[in-house]
């Protein structure tokens, strides 16, 4: 709990309980990727159970991840999770890099990102069908959809401003909300007279196949697990982090793996192989089938609701980033500010905004602002999985209420598959990977400009 003693500097406030935390887990990693990519992987390896062997696949190096970031969050439950990581193990410069990275890029895409699926999701509704419409046409176009995508992300900064018990509520509520309407999907789907289990031993002819395309499908399944990490930013404010951190992460991944695999069973049961690869949209097209344009509607509105929760998860874990770093003197000294009475990294958290904000007035596609952050995600998750080892070797009598399972082979396995990911996002993504990597590198001369003026 906070010090509230007389005069005393405002802390963070401990206020995340295993229920709220594992909410975070669940209702960050589950955006719109379940429904969507099932059309992709199918393209990608062209039968139902190489379509399952890349979710499997996906979810047990997801699992050995949220492993290893169980260790490093029990035995460093600090504000900043992967910075404190990297930090730690491989100084100021390359935590400064990480926080730097998140920062400018990778959480402003991301909660850019996330708002532009939102929009372009409530945009399918007839009512709102104006989303596209220019609302502003000078000095540039700002349609509205761009003005509801800024007051989303700006009224789920607003709500985690006013406190961390108050988010974390939120996400709480509007997981279980989540988790209720997809297992909802899933009786609608399996519930279909026409369906035929038939559809699971089919194959999709114009399929990649071979090892590539493979890869193509476990890239697609790990993208959808993406988010867990997040629970590790917020470690400062979870109840009993030594043994919170890991039940949430652990049971977090392993709730999620169950959700993506009954979702896609119930969108093969319903629909043959040719037309999941065919389709935009698979668990649209599945339920629709079952329940007309009802059906098509719940699956939106399940979206829809998705991607809000990921939002607030998202811009909760972004803003203690840029805190932990100035609170260790090498950013700007207000970032590191805390709200007398919210207990919360308030000027982080507008900041966050305020660059979120530019981001979606300057404009760009959803795969554009997702092909910004994706590069530096999991430049990150390679860098900072790979800390247990040093510490395990450096600080061998660290007390670790937690130690990762399979070490050294589980947190081995995420690093290399973080590094094969990493690959596939440069080369696939070559422009907006190397403008990463370029904003990554435009780092430097700050870090040495707040490090002399740290230093004098």
């Amino acid at each position: 709990m906070p010090n509230k003693a007389q005069g005393a500097t405002p802390g963070l406030s401990r206020e995340l309980g295993v229920s709220q935390a594992c909410a975070v887990v669940v209702g960050t990693i589950i955006g719109s990727g379940i429904f969507l990519v099932p059309a992709e992987m199918m393209q990608a390896v062209g039968s139902a159970r190489l379509v399952y062997l890349a979710w499997i696949v996906g979810g047990l190096l997801s699992l050995f991840g949220a492993l290893t970031y169980a260790e490093l969050g029990a035995m460093k439950p600090q504000a900043g999770g992967e910075y404190v990581y990297v930090r730690d193990a491989y100084g100021p410069l390359a935590g400064f890099l990480y926080a730097w990275t998140w920062f400018l890029i990778a959480k402003p895409a991301s909660i850019a990102t996330v708002a532009t699926g939102l929009v372009r999701i409530l945009g399918s509704f007839s009512t709102f069908s104006f989303f596209s419409d220019p609302l502003v046409v000078q000095p540039f176009t700002i349609t509205y959809g761009q003005l509801v995508a800024i007051a989303s992300a700006l009224l789920i900064s607003l709500l985690n401003y006013l406190g961390i018990k108050k988010a974390g509520e939120f996400q709480l509520i509007f997981t279980v909300l989540k988790v209720g309407v997809i297992l909802a999907i899933v009786g609608i789907g399996f519930s279909f007279g026409g369906g035929n289990w038939g559809h699971f031993a089919e194959s999709f002819a114009g399929a990649r196949g071979g090892i590539t395309g493979f890869m193509a499908a476990l890239v697609a399944a790990l993208w959808a697990y993406d988010g867990w990490n997040d629970l590790n930013m917020v470690s400062e404010e979870i109840r009993q982090p030594e043994r919170n951190i890991p039940i949430a992460l652990i049971l977090g991944v392993a709730i999620v793996g169950v959700l993506y695999m009954l979702v896609n069973a119930a969108v093969q049961f319903v629909l043959p192989a040719a037309a999941i690869a065919a389709s935009p949209r698979p668990a649209s097209d599945a339920i629709g089938l079952v329940r007309g344009p009802m059906g098509t509607s719940i699956v939106s509105a399940a979206m829809a609701v998705s991607m809000l929760v990921t939002l607030n998860g998202t811009i909760m874990s972004g803003a203690r980033v840029p805190f932990a770093v100035a609170r260790d003197r090498y950013f700007f000294a207000t970032l590191a500010t805390v709200h007398p009475r919210f207990h919360t990294p308030s000027a982080a958290i507008v900041v966050q905004a305020m660059l979120a904000v530019i981001l979606l007035l300057i404009g760009g596609s959803f795969r554009q602002f997702f092909s910004l952050a994706i590069f530096a995600e999991w430049l990150f998750y390679m860098i900072a999985g790979s800390t247990v080892f040093v510490f395990r070797r450096r600080e061998p009598q660290t007390a670790r209420p937690y130690r990762v399972w399979g070490y050294p082979f589980v947190p081995a396995l995420f690093v290399v598959a973080s590094a094969l990911l990493l690959y596939y996002t440069f080369t696939d993504n070559l422009r907006n990977s190397t403008f990463g990597a370029l904003a990554i590198l435009a780092g430097i001369p700050v870090f040495f400009a707040f490090a002399r003026r740290r230093r004098s």
